[in-house]
């Protein structure tokens, strides 16, 4: 148990006083009851009985005193719930390529669209981060359950720099692990299975890109890490086969859809490919993740609850002592 207010606590040093009051008037009675019996006042068989009882309702009070005083810190308890829950990580390519307008407005809105789409439609089971990546990798939202702070980081992406699959990997992996990995990323071909970033198989990647690498790492040696990790990768096709010309910079660069290493990709991490046109499909990536029971604790307050128990307290000590002595104290 945790308290909001614990300086409040203080009030417990009333309770000695509390204590010291009841003795008083318990010493106060005892010394009325022997004068009475010197008068030749005895008590009956009954009354002795309940003499017996007579701190039984103080003992009530005693508690509810203490629950009372307690509540005004504000008590909180935590209570460990439980659920079972996944990782899903939307990695967007925001190279210069994705302004290219084959996919209409550009590449970039019909990826923001698809993603849209995916986060609204999962369970809240699924916590869902987002990563952006040109020729480096940036977290731009931790997964999270909160749905509006996932729209949020979507809306906020904008295309720069050239393109590196690889790299848009190896953060996703790092967010999936809420951690910085460390890994030599230029030695991959020999090294990724020797590679510990420990294993998540209730995390997935997706991965939102026309596919055209132009910058290192290898990302099929990247996808190599997160198939050990046990992280499938979904990449979701951004753009037409057919192309179109892109200006960057005042340049004109040729630009299309490689679907062949979004698949690769998707092969090596027994994922699938899908195209970004393909929304249904697309919706139903989190029932291929394997969820893991997982325990949260949360705090909740219960003031309430204590209090309701103090006056319950109050309640049955009042009571015992009218029925019984025919006074409340």
């Amino acid at each position: 148990m945790s308290f909001i207010w614990p300086g409040m606590l203080v009030l417990l040093l009333a309770v000695p006083l509390f204590v010291a009051g009841y003795v008083s008037l318990v010493r106060y009675r005892t010394r009325r009851s022997r004068a009475l019996a010197a008068e030749g006042f005895v008590p009956t068989t009954s009354g002795q009985r309940l003499r017996r009882l007579r701190h039984v309702p103080f003992a009530f009070f005693f508690v509810a005193v203490v629950l009372l005083l307690v509540s005004f810190a504000r008590p909180e308890v935590s209570f460990s719930l439980p659920h079972k829950e996944g990782t899903v990580i939307l990695a967007f390519d925001v190279s210069n390529s994705m302004m290219a307008t084959d996919l209409k407005p550009t590449r970039i809105d019909a990826a923001k669209a698809a993603a849209r789409t995916f986060v609204e439609k999962q369970p809240k089971s699924i916590k869902i981060g987002v990563v952006a990546f040109s020729d480096g990798g940036l977290v731009t939202q931790p997964p999270t359950d909160v749905r509006p702070d996932v729209l949020a980081a979507i809306d906020r992406l904008a295309p720069q720099g050239a393109t590196s699959l690889g790299q848009g990997i190896f953060t996703s992996l790092n967010a999936i692990a809420g951690k910085p990995i460390t890994a030599d990323l230029s030695n991959l071909d020999s090294d990724a299975s020797n590679v510990d970033i420990g294993y998540y198989s209730s995390a997935a990647i997706v991965l939102l890109s026309d596919g055209q690498n132009t910058a290192s790492p290898d990302p099929l040696q990247v996808a190599k890490l997160a198939s050990v990790a046990g992280v499938h990768i979904y990449p979701i096709g951004i753009g037409s086969a057919q192309g179109t010309v892109v200006k960057v910079n005042g340049f004109s660069e040729a630009t299309a859809l490689d679907e062949q290493s979004l698949k690769d990709i998707a092969s090596v991490t027994n994922g699938v490919y899908f195209n970004a046109q393909d929304t249904d499909s697309l919706n139903n990536i989190y029932k291929k993740i394997d969820l893991k029971l997982a325990t949260d604790g949360k705090k909740t307050e219960v003031t309430g609850l204590v209090t309701g128990i103090s006056a319950l307290l109050l309640v049955m000590g009042g009571a015992l002592s009218l029925v019984w002595f025919g006074r409340l104290v």
